[in-house]
């Protein structure tokens, strides 16, 4: 599951230029408002947990330790637990209001093995009133579609660079659901920056399968951070729940 994209510094620095606050973080953040405690699995760099880090015990979980050395230096990342962790296996000793995982981390699961142990992980850490929130992309959009370089081009700007160029490409293979893409920058004086990436379009009845098989119950199925509701053409796959009453 490693990836240069996240496990590499010189890679690492283009991320919040890409991933800053979002629907998915705006709506997370307000979710928190009532939580006492929150576990953000896959916390990335760090931007949603140490928003959340006032007033209330907040831990981020991630793999990447290049991730989490931004996650530590940011404002409001002394507040929270940060652990370098695989979100599989990780067990913290201990439970949380809600769990969240945002920008598609459950996504980064590419097997049903590897969701199974994934939504263990999120059983295993719900408070027994506890609730879960992630996303994952509808597979019936087909967003893989529009990662080639003549419709992913982007710029922007990091003040130690300059302008920076960004594309992708893509391979998707549709029996297993895994896209393999290639993400590139390119500064203005031809220094590039490339990873290769692989993230898995898992069906919504799939996801519900893993949940079940963890005893999670799903509240509500969202088809978007908007809150509207889940249907076959949402973009998104948003599952908000809780432990089952027969969890133990």
């Amino acid at each position: 599951m490693q990836d240069r994209l996240f496990e590499d510094p010189a890679l690492v620095r283009f991320y919040d230029a890409e991933n800053g606050w979002g629907d998915d973080t705006r709506f997370c953040l307000n979710l928190a408002q009532e939580a006492r405690s929150v576990l953000d699995l896959g916390c990335g760099t760090g931007l949603l947990a140490a928003a959340l880090g006032d007033g209330r015990e907040v831990w981020g979980v991630d793999p990447a330790a290049a991730m989490l050395a931004v996650a530590r230096r940011r404002a409001g990342g002394k507040a929270v637990t940060w652990v370098e962790a695989d979100g599989r296996v990780v067990r913290l000793g201990r439970r949380f209001d809600l769990i969240v995982l945002t920008g598609h981390a459950f996504q980064c699961f590419l097997t049903d093995d590897d969701q199974r142990a994934l939504c263990a992980t999120i059983a295993a850490h719900l408070a027994p009133r506890g609730r879960y929130i992630f996303d994952s992309r509808n597979p019936a959009w087909e967003e893989w579609r529009e990662w080639i370089p003549a419709l992913s081009e982007r710029v922007f700007a990091l003040p130690e660079l300059g302008r920076i160029t960004a594309w992708n490409d893509v391979r998707y293979d549709a029996m297993s659901g895994i896209a393999a893409y290639e993400t590139f920058y390119q500064a203005d004086d031809g220094r590039r920056w490339q990873a290769t990436s692989q993230i898995r379009f898992a069906p919504q009845d799939q996801i519900a399968a893993r949940l079940a098989e963890a005893g999670l119950a799903v509240e509500n199925w969202l088809g978007d951070w908007q809150g509207g509701a889940f249907t076959p053409s949402s973009a998104e796959i948003i599952p908000r729940g809780h432990r089952s009453p027969l969890l133990a």
